[in-house]
């Protein structure tokens, strides 16, 4: 059988309050007594509830993090990033996703109400955004990572440039001669896509080529989308020279389209992607794209966070980490 605290106790002849007052530090003790119930503990051989003693100093010792799935492209890296802080600090990760709706958020607002952990990195799951807003309100220390601008200022966060990412994105394909560019974008209702959209037109306009509505075409984010924003291109007589794709998987699928269409990459048409995920290495040719710093922005929420707990106050600005350009042969030959 484990040796427990009433055990140890019932050895050094004195309550589970002392014995725990001993392991935490904690409250007036007389030496002797201390001394007694430490080789009390020794002689057991006696080992402490990890959880237990970090309750009872009022820690968990684990942060969550709430996130829509595992399967977005990206998600691993910023996953890493926020336990590769963690863990060197002896944290633990409870992560959340929302596979499953409703059921999922029920599942971790009963954590939240257990107190399981000391504070929350979050990548919004869409519509939960109202929610989180409330936990912070009531004091619950989060960081949000790429906040889609929908709560800047408000809850703290870290994020990218995407409006400077995107513009080096058009300067690019500026100076490989490309004047005609289509833009599959993001969703909409995302400030992300927004910040891109702005950032490559504005480039543009700059250069005096200005970005006509018909070469703008909403997506989301998706191979399928890529592919046919290419093909509804094509299909309407648009004539363009370089696609601009708002991820790296949506480029992926305008490069599909591409090549099925008969268009050489990137001798008829360069294509560029954001994100710089790992599959941007191999696609056929190399995606030139816009590197997002995800595992940088993770590692940064979780020092964030980590910080707090020690009394630094969360910072009242996005941290923002810059994009940086990764040039391959989707662009030049």
């Amino acid at each position: 059988m484990p040796i427990t605290i009433a055990d140890v106790a019932a050895r050094a002849k004195v309550s589970k309050t002392t014995v725990s007052r001993v392991l935490n530090g904690k409250g007036e003790l007389d030496e002797s007594t201390a001394a007694r119930v430490r080789a009390v503990i020794e002689e057991l051989g006696y080992v402490p509830s990890a959880r237990a003693v970090n309750l009872a100093r009022g820690r968990t010792r684990v942060v969550a993090m709430l996130v829509p799935s595992l399967t977005w492209p990206w998600m691993g890296e910023v996953v890493q990033g926020a336990v590769d802080v963690l863990e060197a600090e002896e944290y633990g990760l409870l992560l959340f996703t929302c596979n499953r709706g409703e059921d999922s958020m029920r599942q971790f607002g009963a954590q939240v109400a257990a107190k399981s952990f000391d504070g929350l990195l979050v990548i919004e799951p869409e519509g939960t955004l109202d929610y989180i807003a409330t936990l912070h309100a009531r004091g619950l220390p989060m960081v949000l990572i790429d906040d889609r601008d929908q709560m800047s200022g408000q809850i703290p966060s870290v994020g990218t440039t995407n409006h400077i990412g995107a513009g080096s994105a058009a300067r690019h394909l500026i100076e490989v001669g490309r004047h005609r560019p289509l833009m599959i974008t993001g969703p909409s209702r995302f400030g992300c896509t927004q910040q891109r959209r702005d950032g490559f037109a504005a480039v543009y306009a700059e250069a005096g080529h200005p970005i006509g509505e018909e070469r703008i075409l909403l997506g989301d984010f998706t191979f399928e989308q890529g592919a046919e924003g290419i093909h509804r291109a094509i299909a309407a007589g648009i004539d363009f020279d370089a696609v601009f794709c708002h991820n790296d998987v949506s480029a992926a699928g305008a490069m599909q389209a591409l090549l099925e269409h008969g268009r050489r990459i990137p001798e008829d048409v360069s294509v560029v992607g954001f994100d710089d995920i790992p599959m941007a290495a191999h696609t056929q040719p190399p995606l030139t794209t816009v590197h997002q710093p995800m595992r940088e922005m993770g590692e940064a929420a979780a020092r964030a966070l980590l910080s707090h707990f020690e009394g630094t106050p969360l910072p009242n600005r996005p941290t923002i980490i810059p994009a940086t350009f990764t040039v391959r042969e989707s662009t030049v030959c």
